[in-house]
């Protein structure tokens, strides 16, 4: 603990560490100083210059562009849930991560082309197989930690083995294991000391410093977006502390950590060992930044609004009451600085299989004929949400058909009628204890009440929501629930990555379960190996055969599509250089400054 506190310190300003700071005290202190300053004082005065833009300005362009350097980033936040990149699940952590983790591939901080992977610690996007089951990286020279060691392949590698000690580094994404993992001698992680268990993950290769192979046991046209997240980022063995890693990550970006706080947020300054010729993703604009986290929706709003925040990284834009300030006739100048985006989150009725009488398909349809989807939005709130009936995201592009809202009282009961429940019947839906969740639960049960259908709204803990309540199969049907309200949202911008989660019967698990409507159809698991292995192919073909996957899926109404969600991003008063991420749904901070 005292080597770790010793670092934080060692990065400190000068002027702090020549005072001899108590270690521990100067950590926290420091954080809480910069806190407090950055909800309030002078950059909150109404003198505080505005910058000049349009609606939409950083969509697909550059929000008040800027090369000039210096300042500090403001930053506001929800509560973060790990520094440590492969214990962290929350795309505004990913966000900020993008400051002090480095990964081979890693997503454009392009106008416009931010859903696309460049390369980042590689020369390139990788090179495969002809059969797609080696990928082959090298990385560049020069890329160093910030004490100076230079990373090595062998870095890279270390740090996606972390993810597969599921009993120590948890909460983070596990698609490395799920790719790289032998079900007949599974790897335990570097933590085990059970001389049976396997030493080294040897699907990843390590001939030298700057190589690194990947050898998969089926073609994955996925595993570069899993290389972009931070949990394939290098760490280097001998700081690994374990579940204590995230107290004091090391950097392989342009600002290390040097203070950080779960109670008030974090301070990064510039990592001195970052070659910036070694990196054509961050600019590193500011000197300085500092994430104020554990604030509400409403408490990040007005810090924007008052000009003492410059981003707010949380992806869920404004919130309803800051969205009617936003439509004033008299606030043109604020309508200026906000962008306006789709998520790629879908809205969804999953009605599980395994409960009874959703294990008829006729009754699976009278719901999806009586839902009212414009009725959903204005629970939603207009400018958060767009209706839609498809198991598909705009975002995607193309689709299948059937994106209106109509609905059909007639038709509903005639399904009731043909699945022997003409009267109607009773059941429970689970919905996440929040109030926009129960506010929609609200308006489906009072639809579903005309054609006879009794629902009682039943809101869960929405820690446990996902991970053990309707994440677990044998719980959905222990408690009768036919009808969940969820919310799906892709961590890659591709079709397989918003349906397979759903829709693949063999993503049926008891922890965590993506597939909450318990859909095991083969024909459609077929369709899915078969996009799979158009994808792997390359061009269109992968496209189309997605789309095929969803029309099949969208006829079984196993899930009933409401709404897509959108967000408006309110850019800071001080904000330069702002370009929207599109996969983090909030400015991106690798190219954000404020001067």
């Amino acid at each position: 603990m005292n080597d770790t506190l010793e670092r934080l310190v060692s990065r400190l300003p000068a002027w702090a560490q020549g005072r001899r700071l108590v270690v521990a005290a100067a950590a926290v202190v420091l954080v809480l100083v910069l806190a407090v300053s950055c909800l309030g004082g002078a950059g909150g005065r109404a003198d505080v210059p505005v910058v000049e833009g349009e609606p939409d300005a950083g969509i697909d362009g550059v929000r008040a562009p800027s090369e000039e350097t210096g300042g500090t980033l403001r930053v506001v936040s929800p509560p973060i849930d790990s520094l440590d990149p492969q214990r962290s699940y929350l795309p505004g952590v990913w966000n900020v991560m993008r400051l002090y983790t480095r990964t081979l591939v890693t997503y454009s901080s392009q106008p416009g082309r931010t859903h696309e992977l460049v390369p980042d610690l590689a020369t390139d996007l990788g090179t495969v197989s002809e059969d797609g089951l080696a990928w082959t990286f090298t990385l560049r020279e020069g890329v160093r930690f910030e004490n100076g060691r230079a990373i090595t392949a062998q870095d890279v590698k270390y740090g996606i083995q972390r993810s597969f000690a599921s009993d120590v580094i948890v909460g983070g994404p596990t698609y490395v294991v799920d790719l790289l993992d032998d079900p007949a001698n599974p790897y335990p992680g570097p933590y085990s000391a059970e001389e049976d268990d396997p030493e080294d993950l040897v699907s990843v290769e390590t001939p030298d410093e700057r190589t690194i192979v990947f050898r998969l046991r089926a073609p994955a046209p996925q595993l570069p977006y899993v290389l972009a997240l931070p949990s394939s980022s290098p760490v280097p063995v001998e700081a690994d502390t374990r579940g204590d890693y995230g107290i004091d990550p090391v950097s392989s970006g342009p600002y290390a950590i040097t203070s950080a706080d779960t109670a008030t947020g974090i301070r990064l300054d510039r990592n001195p060992a970052w070659d910036p010729a070694t990196d054509d993703v961050r600019t590193a604009l500011p000197d300085t930044v500092i994430v104020r986290s554990n604030l509400t929706g409403v408490e990040r709003d007005q810090a924007l609004l008052a000009g003492s925040a410059d981003v707010d990284i949380s992806g869920s834009g404004v919130q309803p009451l800051t969205v009617a300030r936003l439509e004033a006739e008299d606030n043109e100048d604020l309508r200026d600085r906000v962008d306006e985006l789709p998520t790629g989150a879908l809205r969804l009725l999953a009605l599980p299989a395994g409960v009874a009488p959703f294990d008829d398909p006729a009754c699976r349809a009278a719901v999806a004929a009586a839902i009212d989807r414009a009725e959903v939005q204005e629970a939603l709130g207009e400018a958060t949400a767009m209706p839609t009936s498809r198991l598909w995201t705009r975002a995607l592009g193309g689709g299948p058909e059937g994106d209106g809202s109509g609905r059909d009282l007639d038709a509903a009961r005639a399904h009731l009628a043909e699945c022997g429940a003409p009267d109607g019947f009773g059941t429970v839906l689970a919905v996440p204890d929040s109030q926009v969740s129960l506010d929609v639960a609200d308006v489906v049960a009072d639809q579903l009440a005309e054609v006879g259908i009794e629902v009682e709204v039943r809101p869960l803990e929405p820690a446990t929501f996902y991970a053990t309540d309707v994440g677990n199969p044998d719980s959905v049907v222990a408690n009768g629930y036919g009808i969940v309200l969820v919310t799906s949202t892709p961590d890659f911008p591709t079709a397989a990555s918003l349906l397979s989660p759903l829709l693949d019967g063999r993503s049926i698990r008891r922890v965590g379960n993506p597939n909450f409507a318990r859909l095991d159809d083969p024909a459609i698991n077929e369709l899915i190996d078969a996009a799979r292995a158009a994808d792997a192919s390359g061009g269109d073909a992968g496209r189309e055969a997605w789309q095929a996957v969803a029309a099949a899926a969208g006829a079984t109404n196993a899930y009933v599509p409401l709404a897509e969600s959108r967000v408006q991003l309110v850019a800071g008063q001080r904000l330069r250089n702002g370009v929207v991420m599109r996969p983090y749904s909030g400015y991106d901070l690798a190219t954000a400054g404020v001067r």
